[in-house]
């Protein structure tokens, strides 16, 4: 059993991540870490695990660097990076598993005009991999940037496209469930501002939108537009476009992308629903043509295929194993 082991775990993906290790049949909890919660038991702030174990957090500082295999790391965006210095430091040499966007951008300025921080330690980027499984997969390190939920879903519907043109571009809409915005209250995210409406934010200049293109050919241009939606959890959105090619064409070029991928499913002539991703690992993309006019739509899981799920896909390859195992029952 590979030992596991989740810094900050106090938060909504921290939540997720110890419900999937619990069950995974090959991974053990070894420890979650939480200074605000530290010494009390995990169900303290994640009332959904009561009877399922007997762990308490610990505090960070008393972290046994020696005790376990793999770190997913929970912090919030701008102190990923400082934990993983800590870890290094420490002398831990297992596999990190970053969920902040500290590790996902190659270039730092990019990072600190989009974050308004100085990046703690520049110096480890190189280090670290995009950890896209379908796209970027096997990786050259054992250092994982876990993708953002946005980007995920924009980033897997728009792969196909970018390995067969050169120039497109394409309108993108968005829209995100309210644990999104974390475990901690906003005015933007209180339930009862939320319900019964949608609202655009950071329109044309979303992070995600900067964290995807940087993989795209320089002649695809994205705008993105994302949408705070009346729900909890779920991201929906859809891709608009001058279609680049017949319809044959679209779909030959997205079977041979992700026909063999086991967590995409894919939904010819249909926008998929929201519905059928929430509380799953799978990303499901769609697409309708009419036209000249292509629509791609997309839906995912944001605390799972967007966080937690495709966190624990990457710890899977990692460790040579099926990418699916503890996500999806065993056939």
């Amino acid at each position: 059993m590979v030992r596991a082991a989740i810094l900050h775990g106090g938060g909504y993906v921290g939540r997720e991540l110890i419900h999937l290790l619990l069950n995974h049949p090959r991974a053990s909890l070894a420890c979650v870490t939480s200074r605000t919660y530290a010494g009390a038991p995990l169900d303290t702030p994640h009332p959904s695990l009561r009877g399922q174990h007997n762990q308490h957090f610990i505090d960070p500082t008393e972290l046994n660097h020696t005790t376990f295999d793999v770190v997913f790391v929970a912090a919030e965006h701008g102190k990923g990076a400082a934990n993983v210095k800590d870890l290094l430091d420490g002398g831990y040499t297992g596999d990190v598993i970053d969920m902040s966007s500290d590790f996902r951008f190659s270039d730092v300025d990019t990072y600190e005009s989009l974050f308004k921080v100085e990046h703690p330690v520049p110096e480890l980027i190189r280090n670290f991999s995009y950890g896209q499984p379908e796209i970027f997969a096997p990786y050259p390190t054992r250092y994982i940037a876990n993708p953002g939920c946005f980007s995920t879903g924009m980033l897997l519907s728009v792969w196909p496209l970018h390995l067969n043109c050169t120039e497109i571009s394409a309108s993108i809409t968005a829209i995100t469930g309210a644990s999104g915005s974390g475990i901690r209250p906003k005015p933007t995210t209180h339930f009862p501002d939320r319900d019964g409406n949608v609202r655009a934010y950071k329109v044309l200049n979303h992070q995600h939108l900067f964290e995807v293109s940087q993989f795209l050919n320089p002649g695809i241009s994205l705008a993105m537009v994302p949408v705070s939606g009346p729900w909890t959890r779920g991201i929906w959105g859809t891709v608009q476009l001058k279609a680049p090619a017949a319809k044959a064409e679209i779909i030959r070029w997205f079977d041979e992308v992700y026909g063999d991928h086991d967590l995409i499913r894919l939904w010819p002539d249909v926008l998929p629903e929201l519905r059928y991703v929430v509380g799953s690992p799978y990303c499901d993309i769609g697409w309708v043509m009419r036209g000249e006019h292509l629509v791609i739509g997309f839906a995912l899981d944001n605390m799972l295929r967007g966080a937690a799920s495709q966190a624990i896909q990457n710890m899977n390859l990692l460790m040579d194993w099926p990418i699916k195992t503890g996500l999806v029952p065993e056939a």
